[in-house]
């Protein structure tokens, strides 16, 4: 008889979102991913990649010229030199690089925070390894993290804590104060960190993205895990990368080789090419989703949701208090169902949901779509 590895474990949300809303016939603000297509002078670079001869395997870390931008944006970014040879691998997602990076560091019995709502594959990750994952609340409106709770927590027995800045599902971006405390609560302990930047240049308000990388003594114990999908509008393509320091990426590396070996080796090209010569593409992209999210927090101030516009990625929460009492999972069915709107229920993201009635939109879309979002939403009416 199977044992399940995963036991209480069903399908993503995500993928339960966007299937009602293809069978709804509703318009997905569900799962985050753009309506709209990514740069044309990248995807023309693909084109070119595919008819010159790059079509076989990449090296196990990635094309070298790939790894060379990345190295020359984090240092272009954040200040922090890096060899391109042993801290960078290019992955086939971010989502790969978490797996590995966990599956490189915890062992059997070791113990790994992480921050609820947190993005959902944190939590098997840790278990599929014999990990015990400690979670700790973060509340609506403001989501900030309590260091107290993270005092308490951290014992001998701590070998990794997961960060995620910009923030999914909230929106939230770090502080410097967050940065000091981070290095309070592991002074002087053997903990490893993993920070999740998938969304690093989607940061509003000014906002400084604060990577790890901007900090010495806490990149020298840290794997940091971006993505180009999402940044270049192109979620399909399953490009992302992890940089790390020479011991721990060698470990990565070990886990890598056996789960994937290689990543789209066209796409490596192009994206190689696209960093290149068009870096005001990343530089501009916090501005873009700016203007978006600023224009659906326009479009929904008619409606009884109530939004606190999101310091970063491009997502939007808002909380329908004021409509229905019901359990957000409920009210996410209904909305999808009666209003032909997919949002993304916050409860699921924690494994001991707070009393709170808030759902997540997602705003890469294109401005018409989210205009018909918001026509639909504001009738949204008060059950209560």
């Amino acid at each position: 008889m199977l044992r399940n590895k995963l036991p209480g474990t069903g399908t993503t949300i995500f993928t339960v979102m966007s299937k009602m809303a293809q069978d709804q016939g509703a318009i997905n603000l569900s799962q985050g991913f753009p309506d709209f297509d990514g740069p044309q002078a990248l995807r023309d670079r693909v084109v070119y990649h595919l008819d010159h001869g790059h079509n076989q395997y990449a090296p196990l870390a990635g094309v070298p010229e790939l790894r060379e931008q990345i190295a020359a944006k984090v240092l272009d970014l954040y200040g922090c030199a890096i060899d391109p040879d042993s801290q960078v691998t290019v992955t086939p997602g971010a989502t790969e690089a978490i797996f590995c990076a966990v599956t490189a560091v915890v062992h059997a019995g070791d113990e790994v925070i992480v921050f609820d709502p947190a993005y959902d594959t944190y939590d098997p990750c840790v278990t599929l390894n014999g990990g015990v994952t400690h979670h700790i609340p973060l509340h609506y409106p403001y989501f900030s993290i309590d260091w107290k709770p993270v005092r308490d927590t951290i014992n001998d027995r701590t070998r990794l804590i997961i960060l995620n800045t910009p923030h999914n599902p909230t929106g939230t971006v770090w502080s410097e104060q967050d940065i000091q405390s981070l290095r309070e609560v592991i002074a002087g302990r053997d903990i490893l960190l993993l920070s999740d930047e998938v969304y690093e240049h989607i940061s509003f308000d000014g906002k400084k993205h604060l990577s790890l990388l901007r900090y010495p003594d806490l990149a020298e114990k840290t794997f940091v895990i971006s993505s180009f999908g999402k940044t270049y509008h192109a979620t399909g393509w399953r490009v992302g990368y992890c940089v790390a320091p020479k011991p721990l990426m060698a470990e990565f590396l070990r886990i890598h080789q056996f789960i994937n070996f290689s990543t789209n080796t066209p796409l490596q090209y192009a994206i190689a090419d696209f960093l290149r010569n068009c870096p005001q593409h990343h530089r501009e992209l916090g501005g873009f989703y700016q203007q978006k999210r600023d224009l659906f927090c326009e479009f929904m101030a008619p409606s009884n949701f109530s939004l606190m516009p999101s310091g970063g990625t491009y997502f939007q929460l808002a909380d329908y208090s004021a409509i229905s009492n019901e359990p957000d999972t409920e009210f996410a069915t209904r909305l999808t169902r009666e209003h032909k709107v997919a949002v993304i229920p916050i409860s699921v993201f924690y494994k001991n949901p707070p009393d709170q009635r808030v759902v997540r939109f997602c705003f890469a879309k294109h401005n018409d779509t989210l205009r018909e979002a918001a026509e639909r939403l504001v009738k949204v009416e008060g059950l209560l």
